[in-house]
């Protein structure tokens, strides 16, 4: 089977794992982590890259990395890994997410206890072992062993949709206390990665004695399963469904600095660093510190506080840079040259081009989505029940099709012309690569959406041809969730990205960034890849439901991380410019 970007990413994250418990130099960890992180996010398969020969024009991917990933793709294999794994157990990279246990101590409870992996941790720590290891004890031992419980409660990192709203819950709280001036969530989640981590909160106060009460009341909340600590200026916690969530409560005067820092990406945090350094300052999240000649803090120089991120930028040459830019993917670069994109916003959002009703398995009626839609200030949207081979979804037969084909007329006729309402489907792509309608039946539809439900795992030519099927098909206008993915379940179909991208281009289709949390498909790599080679996008709800209708706004921050502008997206459109650009696609 074929090595997939994820493969190798996963391969290097572990290497930096174990070279993180071994010991060695930070550089040749995050070196790893860079390669791995960029990896990730790549919108090209790596395969296709090794044979440009252009693999060390990937962020992070030195000469030395680049040899790796070919030594990877070629073989399935990486030998460093393997000379790695002979040295230490590959194992100790899972005993490290446990809470409260890093590096150090996973290669401790190694060394002294032979601890390979986490059953061999769970047996050690009931068994009394852990508590006699230097800097450990009984109250240690056990919160190992709840932290081990916690983990076995986890699925890895959580799907964006579950965990912002967890952490919103939990802030909006926090800021109806009277010592709360402002406050954030900062982390992956204000960079809108689609998946989280741990939780990070700020709350801003003008003087720390204010702290405590903020505190008392995080750890409080009835969301809360566990208190991991609880200090003076943070405290963690575990929730009901899994989640850590860490709040940090900062000075106002800080804000700028310390939001900056929580927020991440940890690569743009360096390149931050980097460039206060040639200007004389340390960084951190406190404050801008001078610095001598050899980097050494002057500790008796006045430090530079600032209270928002735009001062903090300002000061070190650059406009604000958007939290969702921020994965050192040219953001900097972009700044410098005041070339930063005008990122879409929530605001720019006109309709709606993909949601399903009571005919197929949506639950609610036409009007109703209408009516819904037209409060959240959407012009205009497309019903687009499923077609008849998604049986399980109930899908539209020809004859069903036409029948809410009058109905979707009526209803539009009723709104007045407060919002137009017009009539499509989302087709299904199937096995064999045949559309489930013909053309005659499609060309009496106003926007024909297909999309692949079935048969993901095919081989990567099978599945490719399916879905250049409907590409090349004059009828169809978009392309739903185009890679499947649902998230943390359903890995993306393996497709070629790059025969996607060239016929999208040549037929001038659309492809959906699909805003429920579960999809948020197409990625934000492969988003900011279609807008350069012209693709448009769409960015719409799928809504099953009325309260699918409000999920946009993952949506849009997935388009912000791709750097798209809202002139890329046709639902940012006016009416009149979607219709000339649907008509000119073939349609009456």
């Amino acid at each position: 089977m074929a090595v997939s970007n994820r493969d190798v990413a996963d391969l290097f994250d572990r290497v930096a794992d174990l070279l993180e418990i071994k010991g060695e130099i930070i550089h040749r960890v995050l070196s790893y982590r860079r390669a791995a992180e960029s990896i990730y996010d790549l919108p090209r398969d790596l395969a296709a890259i090794a044979a440009e020969n252009a693999l060390t024009d990937i962020p992070g991917v030195g000469k030395t990395i680049a040899e790796k990933i070919e030594e990877i793709l070629s073989t399935g294999k990486l030998a460093f890994y393997e000379r790695l794994t002979a040295e230490l157990p590959a194992g100790l990279v899972d005993v490290m997410r446990v809470n409260g246990v890093g590096p150090k101590k996973a290669k401790l409870f190694w060394e002294q206890l032979q601890v390979r992996d986490l059953a061999s941790l769970e047996a050690a720590a009931r068994a009394g072992k852990l508590r006699s290891l230097p800097k450990m004890g009984e109250k240690s031992e056990a919160n190992i062993l709840l932290g081990i419980e916690a983990l076995a409660r986890q699925t890895g990192r959580r799907p964006l949709g579950v965990a912002y709203p967890a952490a919103q819950a939990l802030l909006d709280h926090l800021l109806t206390l009277p010592q709360a001036r402002e406050g954030a969530i900062a982390g992956s989640i204000r960079r809108a990665r689609p998946t989280i981590g741990d939780v990070d909160l700020l709350v801003a106060v003008d003087d720390m004695a204010d702290a405590a009460p903020i505190m008392d009341a995080f750890v409080g909340q009835p969301q809360v399963a566990r208190v991991l600590g609880h200090g003076p200026t943070k405290s963690s916690v575990e929730l009901h469904n899994g989640l850590q969530v860490d709040l940090r409560v900062i000075e106002k005067a800080r804000w700028g600095t310390a939001l900056a820092y929580f927020t991440g990406s940890q690569q743009h945090n360096i390149r931050m660093r980097e460039r206060a350094l040639a200007q004389g300052y340390s960084l951190n999240e406190h404050a801008l510190s001078p610095v001598d000649s050899a980097g050494t803090i002057l500790d008796d120089a006045p430090k530079r506080l600032f209270d928002t991120e735009e001062a903090l930028y300002a000061a070190l040459g650059l406009p604000w840079v958007a939290p969702e830019l921020r994965e050192d993917s040219g953001e900097l670069e972009a700044a410098e040259r005041a070339a930063l994109p005008r990122l879409i916003t929530l605001a720019d959002i006109q309709s709606d081009l993909h949601m399903h009703t009571v005919w197929s398995d949506g639950t609610a009626t036409v009007r109703e989505m209408a009516e819904a839609a037209h409060a959240l200030g959407r012009k205009f949207i497309v019903i687009t029940d499923h077609s008849v081979g998604a049986t399980i979804a109930n899908g539209l037969s020809v004859e069903r099709l036409l029948r809410q084909q009058a109905e979707v007329r009526q209803v539009d006729a009723e709104m007045n012309g407060s919002i137009r309402v017009f009539h499509g489907t989302e087709m299904e792509i199937k096995a064999d690569g045949t559309l489930d309608f013909p053309d005659e039946v499609l060309a009496q539809l106003d926007f024909v959406i297909a999309s692949l439900h079935v048969s993901l795992r095919q081989p990567r030519e099978q599945i490719t041809a399916r879905l250049l099927n409907a590409i090349n098909n004059p009828h169809v206008d978009l392309i739903g969730h185009p890679r499947g993915q649902i998230i943390p379940d359903r890995e993306p179909a393996d497709l070629d990205m790059d025969a996607v991208f060239a016929a999208a281009q040549a037929s001038g289709i659309a492809l959906e960034i699909n805003a429920n949390p579960a999809r948020l498909d197409l990625e934000a790599q492969y988003a900011r890849r279609a807008v350069s080679l012209g693709i448009p996008l769409a960015i719409d709800t799928d809504a099953h439901s009325l309260n699918d209708l409000h999920l946009m706004h993952y949506g849009i921050r997935t388009a912000r991380r791709g750097w798209v502008e809202a002139e890329s997206v046709l639902n940012t459109w006016p009416l009149e410019r979607f219709e000339a650009w649907v008509r000119a696609r073939g349609k009456a």
